[in-house]
């Protein structure tokens, strides 16, 4: 049986809370900058959480034209600016020759809510007569990957995958497969969410899943903190141009890193809860690492899902115990959720970036806010200040409403050309 394609990263595009950029974003990690404040995209007067980390300063005529904008959905919109960023990055020129070798697989876990809630008020007060011709294409959630295609001339395979806060580490996993099936050279892989909005909001709010520290934002997402109260709700894009490492060198690319393995499961459990004993999580966990051929103690980094709620936490340091019994000290983990907050569907490929720059710079950004340990929290959180150290590995686990979880497996790229 021959070898397993090798998969590299060679561009990165990145729409979040924390700057657009991906060096944008990433110095803002490491300082330890935090994007929650109130919401100005509504009122939320009346909501128990009136605060959210929100993308500012995007403007999407600088990315894709003023009529066709008025046409995409902000998590759309968001998402093929995030893939013009990042196939610029990667230098890769797209042509007649190659257009149908090149695939998409970027996804959104709930898709165009903003263009949903604006026509539902358009039709109970003006009627179905009144209803955009665009709606249905602004709003379903295949459609950022569908953008990117059409805006950009990809022709290779093109899918979404929806699996909630999975949603971002699924489809760089769906990317990875196919490059090694031999279905595309490249793919424009990631995920995209904007859904601080006013339906979205109050469902997560009716959910209590959310921080409602409304008189101080900025403490409000502390994962792994004793004091955690529920998460921040984000927003933003984030895509990784995959590519077999042998397109990457036939054309001179610079790599960041390589996508050495994923790996996916089931809790089986609850609509939203996870499973107490960390099972499903550390499967996971242990595909990947299976897939990536990493022993556990190559493994110097993880960016956890983390999200700051007081059942999700304890349940992935179990997961992690579970899975690297006495190395889990060892491990550097940081939530960088305490920083940007819970992008949802986007946040897998989001952290995944962060998990490719970590192991090329040679740092890891830090957990924020974390003040109070917890003795269910019982491990190293990199607290508060980013922290110079070599990274050989890193895993980032991203886990999604009805337990469906996927973990993604990065490994430093020591032999960059040139």
């Amino acid at each position: 049986m021959s070898a397993k394609p090798i998969v590299v990263v060679t561009g990165l595009g990145v729409i979040s809370p924390l700057g657009l950029g991906w060096e944008a974003f990433w110095r803002a990690l490491l300082e330890g900058h935090n994007a929650a404040a109130p919401i100005t995209h509504f009122d939320a007067t009346g909501y128990s959480t009136r605060f959210a980390a929100e993308v500012r300063d995007f403007d999407p005529a600088e990315y894709v034209g003023k009529k066709e904008a008025r046409r995409m959905d902000r998590c759309i919109q968001f998402g093929v600016a995030a893939a013009r960023m990042a196939l610029e990055d990667s230098g890769l020129q797209v042509g007649e020759a190659n257009a149908h070798r090149i695939g998409v697989s970027i996804g959104s876990g709930i898709g165009g809510m903003q263009t949903f809630e604006a026509q539902h008020t358009t039709l109970c007060t003006a009627g179905p007569g009144r209803i955009s011709p665009f709606f249905i294409p602004m709003m379903i959630p295949n459609m950022p990957a569908g953008q990117v295609g059409i805006q950009f001339g990809l022709k290779g395979p093109n899918f979404s995958t929806v699996s909630a806060c999975a949603t971002g580490a699924h489809c760089l996993a769906a990317g990875v497969d196919m490059i090694r099936m031999g279905r595309a050279d490249v793919v424009l892989a990631g995920g995209t969410e904007a859904a601080v909005t006013p339906l979205a909001v109050a469902g997560f709010c009716s959910m209590k899943a959310m921080s409602t520290r409304n008189d101080d934002p900025l403490r409000a997402s502390r994962p792994f903190d004793r004091e955690r109260d529920g998460f921040v709700i984000g927003e933003g894009a984030g895509v990784l141009v995959l590519e077999s490492l042998t397109s990457a060198l036939a054309r001179g690319a610079r790599i960041y890193g390589e996508v050495a393995g994923h790996g996916s499961s089931a809790d089986a459990y609850h609509i939203t809860q996870p499973e107490p004993s960390g099972d499903g999580a550390a499967r996971a966990m242990w595909m990947a690492l299976e897939d990536a051929g990493i022993p556990l103690d190559e493994v110097d980094y993880v960016n956890a899902h983390g999200t700051s709620t007081p059942v999700g936490d304890p349940c992935e340091v179990a997961a992690l115990h579970r899975v690297f019994g006495e190395h889990a000290r060892k491990l550097a983990i940081s939530s960088t959720k305490s920083m940007m907050g819970h992008t949802l569907g986007a946040a897998g490929a989001l952290e995944t970036i962060v998990c490719v720059l970590a192991a090329r710079e040679g740092m890891v950004p830090p957990t924020i806010n974390y003040e109070f340990p917890d003795p269910q929290c019982d491990l190293d959180f990199v607290p508060n200040v980013a922290r110079s150290m070599p990274v050989r590995a890193a895993l980032n686990n991203s886990f999604g409403f009805g337990g469906q979880n996927a973990v993604v497996v990065i490994r430093r790229y020591d032999s960059e050309p040139g």
